[in-house]
C-alpha cells in the first residue's frame, strides 16, 4: 500500500522532523529573490502594504516566477531529504505502483482543465459585466511559458509534501489511515488562511480550501498514488492562472480575463466541495475501479513481519 511503503525506508520519527526542517528553511530561502525584488523595486513603502498591494510592486510575469521559484526550491529541498535523509527512492513517494502511471496523470489534469474552461465559458457569457478582456499577445505568451513550467513545479511541491511525504511519514507513526488524511488536509488548507482570497471572502473560504485538501487526500489514498493528485492539482492551478485573474487572488497575472466583480463566499464555495468534488470523485472510483473505501481511508498501516527497514540500514 502507498503509506505502508515508508516502512520499507528509514522511517524513525527524528528523520521526518529534520526532513521538514529543511523543507521550510528551504522555502524561507526560496522567498529571498522575490522579496529582494519587491525591496528594490518598491522601498521601505513595502513594509505595512497589503499582500495584495505588494503583489502589483513589480511586473506581473516577474511577480509569477518569483512567487513560484518559492515553491520549486522547496520541492528541490523535499527530494534532497527524501533520498538522502531518508534513502527512500522518489517513486515510492509517489505511488505504490511498479511504475508511476503518467496516464493518470494526465486524465485528472484533463479532467479539471476541461471543467474550468467549460465552467469560466458558461459564467463569461451569462454575465459578461463581470469581466474584461485582458488578452495581450506578448505578455500572455510569456505568462504562459512561466506557467507551464513553474506552476507544476509548485503544485507538485504541494503534493510531494502533503499527499506524500507527510501522508507517510505520519502513517507510519500513527499506523492509520484516517489521521494523516484529516491532518495533512486541514494543514495543507489553513496554510492557506493569509491567501489575498480570504481577506477578501472571509474566513469562509476555508471550507473551500481545507475541502481540497480532503479531495487530494482521499484521491491518492483510494488510488493508492499520487498521479491523480499531481494532475489534479497542476490543472486547477494552471487554467486559474491563464483563464481568469482578479485584483484579489494570489496569482496576479497576465490572464486572458479579469475578474471584476464582487466576490461572495457562498454558494460559489458550497457547490464545488459537495456537487462537483464527490463527482470527480465518482469519475475516477468508475474508471480505475475502487472499492473497499472503508478499508483504504480508515484502516490500518500495519509494519511488515520483517521490517525492511533494518536491512536497508545495514545496506547503508
Amino acid at each position: 500500500m502507498f503509506i505502508k511503503q515508508a516502512f520499507n525506508y528509514q522511517h524513525d520519527f527524528w528523520r521526518y522532523l529534520l526532513g521538514l526542517a529543511i523543507i521550510v528553511l528551504a522555502v524561507i530561502i526560496g522567498q529571498i529573490p522575490l522579496a529582494a525584488a519587491m525591496f528594490m523595486e518598491g522601498g521601505m513603502d513595502i513594509v505595512g502594504m497589503k499582500e495584495t498591494e505588494m503583489l502589483k510592486i513589480l511586473d506581473s510575469n516577474l511577480n509569477l516566477f518569483l512567487l513560484l521559484l518559492t515553491f520549486a526550491v522547496g520541492l528541490a529541498a523535499l527530494f534532497f531529504v527524501v533520498k538522502f535523509i531518508h534513502y527512500q527512492p522518489i517513486k515510492t513517494v509517489t505511488t505504490s505502483r511498479k511504475k508511476v502511471d503518467w496516464n493518470r496523470f494526465f486524465f485528472a489534469f484533463g479532467l479539471v482543465a476541461i471543467f474550468s474552461i467549460v465552467v469560466t465559458g458558461i459564467d463569461y457569457f451569462s454575465n459578461p459585466q463581470d469581466y474584461l478582456v485582458n488578452f495581450q499577445a506578448g505578455p500572455f505568451f510569456i505568462m504562459l511559458i512561466i506557467a507551464l513550467i513553474m506552476i507544476p513545479l509548485q503544485t507538485s511541491f504541494e503534493e510531494y509534501l502533503f499527499r506524500g511525504y507527510l501522508m507517510q511519514g505520519i502513517g507510519v507513526l500513527v499506523k492509520n489511515k484516517w489521521f494523516p488524511l484529516i491532518l495533512t488536509s486541514v494543514v495543507f488548507g489553513g496554510l492557506h488562511f493569509f491567501n489575498p482570497e480570504v481577506t477578501k471572502m472571509g474566513n469562509v473560504i476555508m471550507i473551500y480550501y481545507i475541502g481540497t485538501g480532503f479531495l487530494l487526500g482521499i484521491m491518492t489514498l483510494m488510488d493508492e498514488g499520487m498521479e491523480l493528485a499531481l494532475g489534479f492539482h497542476a490543472g486547477n492551478n494552471l487554467l486559474t492562472a491563464v483563464l481568469v485573474t482578479a485584483d484579489w487572488t494570489a496569482f496576479q497575472t497576465n490572464s486572458l480575463l479579469i475578474d471584476i466583480s464582487d466576490p461572495t463566499a457562498g454558494a460559489d464555495i458550497l457547490i464545488p466541495i459537495f456537487i462537483v468534488y464527490p463527482l470527480f470523485l465518482y469519475i475516477m472510483a468508475k474508471k480505475y475501479g475502487w472499492s473497499d473505501w472503508k478499508e483504504k481511508l480508515f484502516g490500518r498501516v500495519e509494519p511488515p513481519i520483517v521490517d525492511n527497514y533494518i536491512q536497508n540500514v545495514k545496506n547503508t
